[in-house]
């Protein structure tokens, strides 16, 4: 079953390592495969991954986008230890996330580090509301 994609006018798509661009019309694509699909709305640039769960967010995706995702685990797995020590409530989280990762659904497990990004968020209005 194809994957269908409706494209906004001027919005950008990654599929594999390729960007596309959509023209000055909305379009809708059919895309059958196995190929990394990003929308421009879910892309971190890594200037972007200004917190350490925007990093989280950022490694995740380079796992999904590259041909060789174990590349990125030792980073990955090294500040998920940093994180979890500084908050441990964020354990969950990285349960979900590391089931996804281990077993290749990256796209999932961007999913789940969206959720730790909006957690993140919330810890840091509470301490700055202390």
């Amino acid at each position: 079953m194809a994957l269908v994609i409706d494209l906004k006018p001027n919005e950008k798509i990654l599929v594999g390592t390729a960007v596309i661009t959509n023209d000055s019309q909305r379009t809708r694509l059919h895309i059958a495969g196995d190929a990394a699909i990003l929308r421009e709305k879910d892309v971190m640039r890594e200037e972007e991954a200004d917190s350490p769960c925007k990093k989280i967010y950022f490694l995740v995706q380079c796992m999904y986008l590259a041909r060789n995702p174990k590349e990125y685990h030792q980073k990955y797995f090294d500040l998920v230890r940093d994180i979890q020590m500084a908050a441990p409530s964020t354990t969950g989280f990285f349960l979900n996330i590391n089931e996804k990762i281990i077993e290749g659904h990256y796209y999932k497990a961007m999913k789940d580090a969206r959720e730790l990004i909006n957690y993140e968020q919330e810890l840091m209005t509470n301490a700055r509301k202390a």
